[in-house]
């Protein structure tokens, strides 16, 4: 059981519509983290620039950095 409950529905805030909308559309069902930091969308929020700024910041040429989440997925026993 968990220690913390998980969020799945946005509840009409604004920062869960566009956060959960974008998982959905891009993994087909919310990611767990995000269920959990849902108690307070704007860490949620700013989890997700922080992703993209290092997405974005081209320190690691992208099939490195896929290399690098399909390895940290293997190892945390994820199943993408």
């Amino acid at each position: 059981m968990p220690h913390v409950s998980e969020i799945t529905e946005d509840g009409g805030d604004p920062i869960l519509q566009k956060s959960f909308a974008r998982q959905r559309e891009m993994f087909g069902d919310l990611l767990n983290p995000a269920k959990v930091m849902a108690h307070c969308p704007p860490i949620l929020e700013a989890s997700a620039r922080l992703g993209a700024a290092l997405e974005q910041s081209n320190r690691l040429t992208a099939s490195l950095r896929s290399l690098v989440y399909l390895r940290v997925a293997t190892l945390n026993g994820c199943p993408f």
